[in-house]
């Protein structure tokens, strides 16, 4: 039985001393996927503001028609 048990200690325990290896990976940045992204990201900023010009004039001159 007692074996058993430091068996079983001995197998948690060894998960946690186990030491981290480094990832010797290199990881690299494709610079077109980063460029397409940032052109993207301008379009859309650039119909959001598209967008958000064009309701609020209709606001605007809705907001005309009814007051005057």
């Amino acid at each position: 039985m007692k074996n058993i048990t430091s068996a079983v200690k001995k197998k948690l325990v060894s998960k946690y001393l186990e030491k981290d290896v480094p990832d010797l990976s290199i990881k690299r940045t494709n610079i077109n996927v980063l460029l397409n992204r940032v052109r993207d990201n301008q379009k859309n900023e650039s119909r959001k503001k598209l967008y958000f010009s064009a309701a609020a004039s209709t606001g605007l001159i809705l907001f005309g028609l009814i007051i005057f």
